[in-house]
């Protein structure tokens, strides 16, 4: 059991955001993208309502949501203020990007208050995250200002809230330490 606590402790410790600057073209097995959802299927739910809802866009399809980025821009800025080299960077995020997960709450009003489905949602986005950096896989959970639109965009149902998009690919990152004050400062005893 102690070899799987020090598994653990250098996954959560060793955890970062990747981002898509330091993606390179390696396709990520489905299998493995099958694996990070059903991780994140394991996270704590209050009254069982598993409100995660995932919406997977690979291949192709990253060019339907790079579009939505991009014609958001357009139609956002005044016409005398243009620019197609931002056009284009709208969406590049996605398109570096192996696989984007976005990342919705099923939200259950009559059973729970919303801040509980949001951390649930995001203990398995963690769980998710976890997984992805133990597959050697970056990773980070952008939540852009745009989430409403992008709900709309998604077509979702009225009982679901977009609470971000999850960007992930392989990578050439280097390693970096965390960056954490002591514990000690964050932790009274009673």
């Amino acid at each position: 059991m102690e070899q799987s606590v020090e598994v653990i402790n250098h996954i959560i410790r060793n955890r970062r955001s990747i981002f898509p600057p330091s993606y390179i073209d390696k396709e990520i097995p489905n299998e493995i993208i099958s694996n990070i959802l059903e991780n994140a299927n394991y996270a704590p739910t209050h009254k069982l309502t598993e409100p995660w809802r995932f919406i997977v866009f690979r291949g192709e399809s990253l060019k339907h949501l790079a579009g939505f980025f991009s014609e958001r821009y357009r139609t956002q800025t005044a016409p005398e203020s243009f620019s197609q080299a931002r056009y284009d960077a709208a969406g590049e995020k996605v398109l570096k990007s192996n696989c984007v997960i976005i990342i919705n709450a099923e939200l259950h009003p009559e059973k729970l208050p919303e801040w509980e489905e949001t951390a649930s949602v995001a203990c398995a986005v963690q769980n998710m995250w976890l997984t992805a950096t133990a597959y050697g896989i970056g990773s980070y959970w952008s939540s852009p200002g745009v989430l409403k639109e992008l709900g709309a965009f998604l077509d979702l149902p009225e009982n679901q809230k977009c609470l971000g998009l999850f960007f992930m690919s392989y990578h050439d990152a280097p390693e970096a330490p965390a960056r954490r004050t002591s514990i000690q400062e964050k932790v009274t005893w009673a």
